[in-house]
């Protein structure tokens, strides 16, 4: 299926496509990671999950044994000689720190849920999101994660034995959570989403997703995150939230979402 960019898109121009093309459709690394049965799918928050189908909004991953899987296994295989024991420690950071804040990096040391209980609600319930949706795509693709088809990488983050690696659902809760803040706060909008590549990157650093994984997920974020920009309820929360960070960063509050 063709892919459409959303990033180079305005809200205002994705939004209508996102909408056509839906309604037509912690451990370290381990040496026997352990059996967990499939989480029940949560119920979405924003968006309506029978509406939208993730799975429909993907490309099919590389084919295992194909060329593309073997260059991307590859990539791996690099990343795992060159990295160090700080990009490792802040790989296994980034996937202990699953939220939105994850880009205190960006806003400083103040930013965090104890000071902003609304921003922390609304990163709740946009992890929510991709819990939904990203399941939706990991069920329908079934890929195996890279260590359970190539057992001579050594990741270094928790392993699973269910094969669920499309999209990465680290990497996909980072970008959302990115799109949401940079909605609260477009001034900061190149270093959130700088973080953002870096929060899916460190995936790869540990060993447990293909550049695929993750580029599925940066995909997918911005179809979710159109469908949430134009729900009431989003709108609402996202503009109480970036009252609520501006204040507490000190800065004005700049209206972001187009009404």
């Amino acid at each position: 299926m063709a892919l459409i960019d959303f990033e180079i898109m305005s809200p205002a121009r994705a939004l209508p496509v996102l909408l056509l093309s839906t309604c037509c459709v912690y451990a370290h690394a381990q040496q026997t990671p352990a059996a967990k049965p499939p989480k029940t799918p949560k119920g979405a928050y924003y968006i309506d999950a029978t509406k939208l189908n993730a799975a429909l909004l993907l490309p099919e991953p590389a084919a295992v044994g194909s060329a593309e899987d073997k260059r991307e296994l590859a990539e791996l295989h690099r990343l795992e000689k060159t990295r160090t024991p700080a990009q490792i420690a802040a790989a296994r950071a980034d996937e202990a720190g699953e939220d939105i804040f994850a880009y205190r990096t960006v806003f400083g040391a103040g930013f965090t849920p104890e000071a902003l209980p609304i921003t922390a609600a609304v990163g709740m319930h946009v992890k929510n999101e991709q819990s939904v949706a990203g399941a939706q795509a990991k069920l329908y693709f079934h890929l195996p994660r890279p260590y359970q088809e190539d057992k001579t990488l050594h990741p270094v983050c928790a392993l699973k034995e269910i094969p669920d690696s499309y999209p990465s659902g680290h990497a996909l809760t980072g970008y959302l959570e990115a799109l949401t803040l940079a909605e609260m706060m477009p001034e900061k909008r190149a270093a959130i989403m700088a973080r953002a590549d870096d929060y899916a990157h460190n995936r790869m650093v540990c060993g447990v997703h293909r550049h695929g994984d993750v580029e599925a997920s940066r995909m997918l974020a911005y179809a979710v995150f159109g469908y949430m920009l134009s729900t009431p309820k989003f709108q609402h929360d996202v503009a109480q939230a970036a009252e609520e960070l501006h204040s507490k960063l000190g800065m004005p509050a700049k209206a972001s979402i187009e009404r």
